[in-house]
């Protein structure tokens, strides 16, 4: 099993016992799945047009600003592939429909858009920084947008469960948020297996202070107290549920 399988075994969270989305259609998600997924394929046959989109920082630091971008419709096979959008489909579906529900259709669709795209660009930059002078350096997939949409989710929604897929344990999200930043900061200081740890929390500091803003600016709504608010522990039962 390759370490793209392993990780997404575990980032690929599923939710439960969370408010459903409302009846506001989520195309936006299902577009982002679907061009993601026809690229991806693509360019598993078309080596060729994987290096014209890949990350390359030392490309971007002379003038390829456009791979900060296409880096995200990239995966290293279909397993890769299959668990990033796997888990965009479960959060980014619900958050998309939170978005236009509060915000408004057209506002929140920009919105979801912004922490979309901006999660790509903004968890690469850490990366782009340390590494701009690196010619062998190569980066690809989209799981720094993805943790944008998850930590969305986990500050609108942090009293809701989240697990481990396969695994029937689960913690309320806020403190599963706090668990996988801090064990990706440890694993990035470690290096471990290849992946880009600090662009998983990059992303995921992104969506939150994104998200943020967009509903204090838009709805005058302070997610911050909300998400505050909302973390009240009384018994065992809301600090670890067992089963699925």
């Amino acid at each position: 099993m390759n370490y793209n399988l392993i990780f997404f075994l575990i980032f690929a969270l599923y939710f439960s016992y969370a408010q459903p989305a409302n009846k506001v259609c989520f195309m936006i998600t299902i577009a982002i799945i679907i061009l993601t997924s026809l690229i991806s394929y693509q360019a598993f046959r078309d080596h060729n047009l994987a290096d014209k989109l890949i990350f390359q920082p030392a490309a971007v630091r002379d003038g390829e600003w456009y791979r900060l971008f296409t880096y995200g419709v990239l995966h290293a096979d279909f397993t890769h592939l299959l668990f990033n959008m796997f888990t965009f489909y479960l959060f980014g579906s619900s958050i998309e429909a939170i978005f236009k529900g509060y915000l408004g259709a057209m506002p929140g669709s920009m919105a979801f858009i912004m922490l979309y795209i901006g999660g790509l660009v903004f968890s690469i930059l850490p990366t782009y920084i340390k590494q701009k002078d690196n010619y062998y350096y190569k980066g690809l997939g989209a799981s720094g947008a993805v943790s944008a949409v998850v930590f969305a989710y986990i500050l609108i929604n942090p009293m809701s469960f989240m697990g481990i897929l396969f695994i029937p344990i689960m913690l309320p999200a806020f403190l599963f948020g706090f668990i996988f930043v801090f064990i990706s900061m440890y694993l990035d200081k470690k290096q471990v297996g290849g992946i880009n740890h600090s662009a998983h929390i990059t992303g995921g500091v992104f969506g939150v202070i994104l998200t943020v803003v967009m509903f204090l600016v838009l709805n005058n709504d302070n997610l911050l107290l909300s998400f505050i608010h909302q973390i009240q522990i009384t018994s065992l039962s809301q600090l670890i549920r067992f089963g699925f």
